[in-house]
Formats: structure tokens, sequence, C-alpha cells
């Protein structure tokens, strides 16, 4: 498993929670370091093991924690230049969908070790889209619960209305039925391309942090 998914679970709950709420998720996981290193390896296992722990102390479902874990990728102010990142997909939440296809290719870019699933959009009636994950194994399962959370925090940045369905796929796809009810329903958050976005440095949420 790649670090960048463990440290950002970690940076999660640590800007969400605290610091006492993360060292209790830590210490029930039995984790030897509490801290995770962004560029490293580890075991695949370990992230379920967290978020088994994370589901405790938390008092959510897995699901919930997957799907807020999205939204503070998007919205947290230590993730402005991820989200900088992601306005740059379009002008409109609808173009923002279009370029979705591709974000597996750009993590690859910034990350070359890291594997996200394929990602499938289909316009299926004007302003109705489908999104197939192409998930491969388990640590990519619960991917469409992350990015639905992404998906929802994008639409309020760009002001969009939207209606999110997650389904089961074919196979170990996992799918998200998506309706944009509005492309301007608010007016969202201000975005300048020419701004230099503030936030951690790059290597990953919470990479600026001792």
């Amino acid at each position: 498993m790649h670090g960048l998914v463990a440290r950002t679970l970690q940076c999660f709950v640590q800007d969400t929670y605290g610091q006492d709420c993360w060292q209790n998720v830590a210490d029930a996981a039995h984790l030897d370091l509490p801290e995770f290193e962004a560029m490293l390896d580890y075991e695949s296992q370990l992230i379920g093991q967290i978020l088994t722990r994370a589901e405790v102390e938390l008092g959510k479902s897995r699901a919930a924690i997957l799907e807020d874990i999205g939204t503070y990728l998007m919205a947290h102010p230590h993730n402005e230049r991820l989200r900088r990142l992601m306005r740059y997909g379009g002008e409109d939440f609808i173009d923002f969908l279009h370029s979705l296809e591709e974000l597996p290719g750009r993590a690859r870019l910034a990350v070359p070790d890291l594997d996200l699933p394929p990602l499938e959009l289909t316009e299926t009636a004007p302003r109705r889209f489908t999104l197939v994950c192409r998930c491969k194994g388990p640590t990519n399962r619960g991917y469409s619960r992350v990015l639905a959370g992404v998906l929802r925090a994008m639409a309020d940045d760009y002001g969009a209305l939207v209606l999110l369905e997650l389904e089961e796929g074919p196979g170990e796809a996992e799918v998200i039925q998506i309706a944009v009810i509005e492309t301007a329903y608010s007016e969202g958050r201000a975005f300048d391309l020419g701004a230099h976005g503030a936030g951690r440095q790059p290597g990953g949420p919470g990479a600026g942090r001792k």
C-alpha cells in the first residue's frame, strides 16, 4: 500500500478530530510508529486495520469515513493545492466530470507508483452520467466512496447542485450515478487560475507536519 494513502487517512483524523483521536486509533491498531511517511510502502492490510479502529473511535461506518475523506481532500484548508489542481479540470462542474478519466494518469505523473483505479465516464442523458471505478483487489474497495466525497465537495466548489447514487458494478467495479440538477445553483468558491494556492508542501496531505 502506498504510504500516501495511509498518510491521508492519518491527516484526515488529525485535522478533523484532533491529535488525541488519531493517537487512540494508532494505539488500538498497534502501530509501531503513529506517523506515516507519504513516500514509503506499507502492508496492504494495514489500512483496513486503521479504518476498523477509526469506525469504533469515530462512531461512524467505514463508508461514511471514506466519503468524509474525499470531502476533506477537497475542502480542508490544508489541501488547498490539491483543490486548485482539481479545479483546473474545467470551467464548470460538467467540464470537471469529463476530466475525471485523466485523474489516474495525472496522479501517476505526480507520484509514479500511486496506482488509482481507472475511471470511465458515460453521459447517459443530458446532465446524467455514470462513473465506473475499475477497482482491482481489496485495497481498492471503497474507492468510489472517497470519490463521492470528492464529487460532493467539488460540486459545492463550483456552485453546482448534484445528486449521487452509489452502486455495485460488474465484478469488482464500483459505480456512481451522477445527476447534475443545476450547474450554477450557488455562487461557489472563488478561483483564480493565476493565484498561488496555500497549503501543505508537495508530497501529499500533511507532508509539512512534524
